[in-house]
């Protein structure tokens, strides 16, 4: 309780009402008494989650990179920016910030705060985020992979708050999988557990995965891929047809294949395939008990349920495969969770 005072994270309230002995002492957490910052990093836009140190949002905010550098300088310019008028707006102090987390689409070394490579951003090879940061505010900084972090979101406040063991596949813009095993993140020995976009399958792999080249499975079952094959196959329709097929997107595609277009359906059968494939591996090699789909393509229902259809009369190794819940806020989130379990450790005195 002294710790907690002299930290100035509760207050006293007075007595309470008595049970039968001495009345209790009643105290107030002050969650205002800091905040904390994840941040969410991809291929074409910066987001931000600000909260107090209950948890409870401040503020969120999200802006594209389209038409701006992403340079690794540039894209630490736009956080000190956003930053600044974050705190500004919520009268917070430099100080009182106590963690940010970030979260990058790459294998990331998070004891060195090291971002390895993003295949999707120019020049991010071996660079030291955690150490970028520190140079424009001095609080607890953590650099992870986001989909590590989107599954870290699930449990925090998702579709796997129940669950200590399980999976998150997330199919978008690009491909990957957070492994959470015994209540926590498992990242491997060299950072790359997920990274399910280099698997080798017969049917796909041609030769051995490279750390800064795009997984192989990635050209087939992200939204770029889904489009490269939707776009080979209408070349015979007609020219008005041809103009307004060219205006979907993959998740366009995918609600086609949902009312049964029936080249969408095979689109999506050949990619169910290949998602079924890495459940059931998965599943066997780890033997969790949910298996998570997020990501635009990931979460979507049809995609959903044809890869069921595919598990359906398995007898190894199979879990649960449903939806995610946070959407595009899971990696945020998941961030949140990681600064809150951060904030004693930053706040009250360690022992020698």
């Amino acid at each position: 309780m002294k710790d907690l005072l002299a930290a100035d994270l509760v207050e006293p309230l007075g007595e309470g009402e008595s049970s039968g002995g001495r009345p209790p002492d009643m105290i107030r957490f002050k969650a205002e008494r800091g905040c904390l910052l994840a941040i969410d990093i991809s291929a074409d836009r910066i987001s931000y989650l600000l909260t107090d140190l209950n948890g409870s949002e401040l503020e969120t905010r999200s802006f594209s990179l389209a038409r701006r550098r992403a340079t690794p300088d540039a894209i630490c310019g736009y956080i000190a920016e956003e930053l600044k008028t974050m705190l500004r707006k919520h009268r917070k102090t430099r100080e009182q910030l106590l963690a940010i987390v970030v979260g990058v689409p790459a294998i990331t070394n998070v004891d060195e705060g090291t971002v390895l490579s993003i295949s999707t951003l120019e020049g991010w090879r071996s660079i030291p985020l955690r150490s970028m940061l520190s140079k424009i505010i001095d609080c607890l900084i953590i650099v992870e992979n986001d989909i590590n972090l989107a599954a870290e979101g699930e449990h925090y406040c998702g579709a796997a708050q129940a669950e200590n063991d399980f999976v998150l596949i997330h199919i978008g813009m690009n491909v990957g999988a957070g492994i959470f095993l015994g209540g926590r993140i498992h990242h491997g020995s060299q950072w790359s557990a997920g990274e399910i976009a280099y698997l080798r399958l017969p049917s796909v792999s041609r030769r051995q995965p490279m750390i800064h080249e795009f997984g192989e499975l990635e050209s087939v079952l992200t939204s770029t891929g889904i489009l490269r094959s939707w776009n080979e196959g209408k070349g015979k329709a007609s020219l008005d047809k041809r103009r307004t097929l060219r205006e979907l997107d993959a998740v366009g595609i995918l609600n086609l294949a949902q009312v049964g277009d029936a080249r969408a359906e095979e689109i999506v059968r050949r990619r169910a395939e290949i998602v079924a494939d890495i459940i059931t591996n998965l599943s066997l090699i780890l033997n969790p008990g949910l298996i998570l789909m997020g990501g635009e393509i990931g979460s979507h229902p049809v995609l959903i349920d044809s890869v069921r259809k595919h598990l359906h009369g398995s007898e190894f190794g199979l879990t649960k495969v449903m939806p995610s819940v946070p959407g595009n806020k899971a990696v945020l989130w998941g961030g949140i969770a990681l600064a809150l379990g951060e904030v004693p450790g930053v706040l009250l005195p360690q022992p020698n």
